[in-house]
């Protein structure tokens, strides 16, 4: 053996043990998260908390406030230490709320509470809204008589007081006009026929529509007077638009409205005066017809109808969209001898909503129910 060589091997030999023992006992400096407590953990604010090491850059190990109630969310976070202590209490886990006692069951006056093992039904009055129920309202497309069809002011107007309404009133849920459209013609029924009663409670039978609106709109009727003597020119107009109400479920007209806007509120200067005026012109009729309308509507009854019976699973076109809960109670009315709809069949409960807007109810001391029966609203218990 040579032992110049085994006197050189010797020393790395050694070397190698105390770097292997070091490294046993520590975590290595290149290693991303490094346990130990470092400088700034002493700090007041610190003191009970896990601070590490990421990158050479000190890191608070907090468990994430969030996570409770969003599940998706880590369960741990490393927030800078700067940061936390910038502001901590943003990082401080939400404590359990404790339970609130359950609300009482609204029940409306004109409805006596069910005495115990005895089952009590009371038909509503027609027009009084037991619960903020939204309405199914048809605003359709006005029919165009203006002296500038190209304009187009039959479907803007009815499109705006869609709008107007929606803004006014939580109890209106406007339905698509190109949708029944659409659903007109696939039949072969003309949209010009959509006044019939026939066409109307068909419309009922299948959307549950509450109201329709229609219109014809006709003007405008322009005024100018031309600029004098460094004054500038100035355009008035006038737009007249009747509007019909109508209950699509018994076809009767509900009411009937005729709405001009005075010349006096309407004085444009400026470019193009004739155009703005013909717009400002229906704006003010579109927010005097949202504001009569509204009211009317908040007067209109609230039903709806049931579209399939399978067993002991009764189909309703109306549900969560609507503002039905699950737990509602309705009353089920047939077509009597006389035509109205005054045969009482029973109640059901709403168990579950399905697709944009129906819902699913189970039978309650029921006789047998019939497609197309008339569903109203008896006692708000769903939640």
């Amino acid at each position: 053996m040579d032992l110049n060589s085994g006197a050189i091997r010797s020393p790395i030999f050694v070397f190698l043990f105390l770097f292997l023992l070091t490294s046993a006992c520590s975590t290595p400096s290149w290693f991303p998260i490094k346990s130990g407590p470092p400088h700034k953990a002493k700090t007041k604010d610190l003191i009970d908390k896990d601070v590490v090491l990421i990158d050479r850059e000190e890191y608070v190990k907090i468990l994430n406030p969030r996570f409770s109630s969003e599940p998706n969310q880590p369960r741990v976070l490393y927030v800078p230490v700067k940061e936390y202590l910038s502001k901590p209490t943003a990082y401080t886990p939400v404590t359990t709320r404790k339970e609130e006692p359950k609300k009482e069951v609204y029940v409306p006056p004109s409805i006596p509470s069910p005495s115990p093992g005895k089952e009590v039904a009371k038909i509503p009055s027609p027009g009084v809204s037991l619960a903020p129920m939204k309405k199914k309202v048809l605003i359709a497309h006005f029919d165009d008589q203006t002296n500038t069809p190209e304009e187009a002011f039959g479907d803007w107007a009815a499109g705006r007081l869609t709008k107007e309404l929606e803004q006014r009133s939580q109890r209106v849920l406007a339905i698509d006009y190109e949708m029944i459209k659409d659903f007109l013609e696939k039949r072969g029924i003309s949209v010009k026929e959509l006044e019939k009663p026939k066409v109307l409670d068909l419309l009922s039978q299948v959307f549950g529509l509450n109201a329709v609106v229609t219109g014809v709109i006709s003007g405008p009727y322009v005024f100018t007077a031309p600029s004098v003597k460094g004054q500038e020119g100035t355009a008035s107009a006038i737009i007249k638009v009747e509007v019909k109400l109508v209950d699509p479920f018994s076809g009767k007209l509900l009411k009937q409205l005729s709405i001009n806007n005075p010349m006096a509120s309407v004085k444009e200067k400026g470019p193009f005066p004739e155009e703005r005026a013909k717009f400002k012109a229906m704006e003010l009729i579109i927010a005097d017809l949202g504001r009569t309308l509204s009211r009317d509507l908040d007067s209109v009854s609230w039903s709806c109808r049931i579209v399939k019976v399978m067993g002991e699973e009764i189909y309703l076109n109306a549900g969560k969209l609507t503002g039905l809960k699950v737990g509602d109670v309705l009353e089920v009315f047939g077509p009597g001898e006389s035509g109205k709809w005054e045969d009482r069949k029973g109640r059901i409960k709403v168990s579950a909503f399905l697709g944009i807007d129906a819902s699913l109810g189970k039978p309650i001391d029921m006789k047998k129910p019939d497609v197309n029966d008339l569903v109203k609203l008896t006692q708000r218990q769903g939640t």
